[in-house]
């Protein structure tokens, strides 16, 4: 990708120069003569927006403050809004040179944003230091200085708010003892001995629960892994700002792929998941079975955002590996090659300590007994 936009979206009022979002010091910045601007509103709070009976508000919040093109990478899959004007020739994700431009698709602005924190060589940094501490990598990758094409990438996330009542039913199990006779052979002698034994009293239980529910955060991401994502998504959410399209300068903004409703199904799980876990906790008892929860949500209201990745590909002996930094804290998040040897030098050690183990027990029978 060209580092300059063909189409000047800010230009600077000393040269005219193109001025880009500056993560150190949170302004626009010329690339030329380094003037910077500030930007105006910029701790405007964000706004949700309810999420049923939304189509008549459709049109105001499709407008991203400055005309975009999204682009579609036949290689990866990925999809990137970029300022119409400007020009790409390889997709930031994957670095395929298959990127064409797509029709308009009309899409939801973001409504809110964290602007980039750290800068590429604080991200080539981070990656460094993260990369010296693990475990399995081949020496000579940790030692190297790792060539990473690196691109400032604001990732699409949805977060809900909603208010739920759940009633539910389930039996608790309490745990009681017992002392009981029991007779074991030792040495050849049959001896008596008393034991305690565990039983458990089951009873049915009901109720009900509220619960509000603020910012539960689903990737509306569909490009990358996962995995990478929830391990990169320590992200202050309480930093969130309203959006701007000035902090976009400079920077390329992934298309969401998964919808609104499709979010509100994820949202849903979790809410559900994190519902089933407090319930659990009330009701209490040693044990329960045959839990049954029916909520109903309430007074849902969304928001899209863009939460900022530095997004690197690069090459050790001839593989193609990725990785990603969360833009606000430094987090790291990646795959990397792994050593054979250090691998097989540890599963070793292992199988030796678990045979260890079993050789001392075998040994020592009379712990089986004790």
């Amino acid at each position: 990708m060209s580092n300059s936009p063909a189409v000047i979206r800010f230009p600077c009022a000393s040269c005219a120069g193109p001025m880009v979002f500056d993560a150190e010091s949170q302004n626009l910045k010329c690339q030329y003569c380094g003037s910077e601007q500030q930007i105006e509103n910029a701790m405007k709070a964000p706004v949700e927006h309810p999420f049923h009976n939304l189509s008549e508000q459709l049109d105001g919040l499709q407008d991203w403050g400055t005309e975009q093109q999204a682009i579609h990478c036949d290689a990866c899959g990925g999809e990137t809004l970029i300022p119409a004007g400007q020009t790409t020739s390889t997709c930031v994700f994957c670095g395929s040179p298959k990127v064409l431009g797509q029709a308009n698709v009309r899409s939801i602005r973001p409504e809110s944003v964290i602007p980039f924190q750290l800068s590429r060589d604080e991200a080539l940094t981070s990656f460094a230091a993260w990369k010296k501490k693990r475990w399995f990598l081949p020496n000579g990758f940790k030692r190297a200085n790792v060539s990473s094409q690196l691109h400032g990438i604001y990732i699409p996330y949805w977060t809900y708010d909603t208010e739920t009542y759940s009633i539910y039913s389930a039996e608790v199990g309490i745990y009681h003892y017992r002392t009981v006779t029991r007779t074991r052979v030792v040495n050849g002698k049959t001896e008596t001995y008393t034991d305690t034994e565990r039983y458990t009293v089951w009873h049915s239980t009901r109720g009900d629960y509220d619960r509000s529910f603020d910012d539960i955060l689903i990737p509306a991401s569909g490009h990358y892994d996962g995995t990478l994502l929830e391990k990169l998504g320590d992200f202050k959410l309480g930093e969130l700002i309203g959006y701007k399209p000035e902090y976009l300068s400079g920077y390329i903004s992934e298309r969401y792929s998964i919808s609104r409703d499709e979010g509100w199904e994820r949202a849903q799980a979790a809410a559900d998941s994190t519902l089933d876990s407090e319930i659990r906790r009330k009701i209490g008892g040693d044990e329960i079975r045959n839990l049954r929860i029916r909520t109903t949500f309430d007074q849902v209201t969304f928001k899209h955002l863009l939460l900022p990745v530095w997004n690197a590909n690069y090459s050790y002996k001839s593989k193609t590996y990725y990785y990603m930094v969360n833009g606000q804290t430094g987090t790291v998040s990646g795959r990397v090659p792994r050593s054979a040897a250090k691998i097989a030098l540890f599963t070793l050690f292992c199988l030796g300590i678990a045979g260890t183990i079993a050789w001392f027990f075998l040994s020592n029978p009379e712990y089986f007994s004790s």
